[in-house]
């Protein structure tokens, strides 16, 4: 389902936050690897789940515009996640107190759509995924359809077209891995620049967007459901195409950078807005 010029955006501009998932459990309970079928993919913890419901009630207090999709890498973290957030950002009645999704009676299933994508994923080399986990095979058997059931019915757009059609093969480089993230956010900006997006990713994800777009940005540090935030001007010109403007990083939530502007002595500094 393409954007059509006429409808989503009306203040003439394209808004995209690209977000970190919430607390892996294997980083909470180090032990966990060592009984897991799939060491390669580990879920949220319980407070990553909170913590995403969370960052969604806070997108939506304090963002002036809707959410129209959501792309989501195909980790299991990343599905959790973005379940979170979309239940925050989609719930009819809006408890103040609600912790997580379970919270939620019900939601508005014409808010927002969602679709996997996987040039989200994770960086598929051992600078990521240990390579004691990753499976031997190099086969991360995520399953599309399985992970897609997750979310409410009905919010899957099965129409979407992924821009990576098949996830990168393992040991992928890290130049390869920097390049597919810049490729994948401009081409689904480019897809939908009538609609406002959210894309689940991964460290790497947010870093390198940072990297692309805040030229400055330095040693980055990305907290769990941290986020930046990307604006750019949408014009419709007399011959029916779409112009835009370059985006910007416009404000940035758990995410810490050094601004090579800027003269400092601590090697990491927090800014939010940028």
């Amino acid at each position: 389902m393409e954007s059509s010029p006429e409808s989503n955006i009306d203040d003439g501009y394209q808004n995209i936050f690209v977000m970190r998932h919430g607390d892996r459990i294997d980083n909470i309970e180090p032990l966990w690897v060592s009984t897991a079928e799939r060491p390669w993919d580990p879920p949220l913890f319980q407070d990553g789940m909170i913590r995403a419901f969370r960052t969604g009630q806070r997108i939506r207090s304090q963002i002036a515009f809707p959410i129209h999709r959501v792309f989501v890498s195909p980790f299991l973290r990343c599905i959790q996640t973005a379940y979170e957030v979309i239940a925050a950002l989609s719930a009819v009645n809006v408890d103040p107190n609600a912790m997580s999704s379970k919270d939620v009676p019900s939601i508005d299933k014409s808010k927002l759509k969602v679709a996997i994508e996987f040039g989200l994923c994770e960086m598929m080399n051992p600078v990521a995924i240990r390579r004691e986990f990753a499976p031997k095979d190099g086969n991360f058997d995520l399953r599309i359809s399985d992970l897609e059931a997750m979310f409410p019915q009905g919010m899957v757009d099965h129409s979407v077209d992924m821009v990576y059609k098949e996830l990168p093969k393992w040991e992928e480089s890290v130049e390869g891995c920097r390049d597919r993230y810049v490729k994948v956010v401009k081409a689904l900006a480019e897809k939908y620049p009538k609609e406002n997006l959210l894309l689940v990713t991964h460290w790497g994800g947010v870093s390198v967007t940072l990297s692309n777009y805040f030229k400055d940005a330095t040693k980055y540090m990305v907290d769990y459901c941290g986020s930046i935030e990307l604006r750019r001007q949408i014009l419709n010109s007399d011959d029916g195409f779409v112009k835009s403007q370059e985006f910007e990083v416009v404000t940035s939530h758990g995410v810490s950078f050094k601004d090579n502007k800027v003269p400092i002595h601590d090697p990491v500094i927090s800014q939010s807005p940028v």
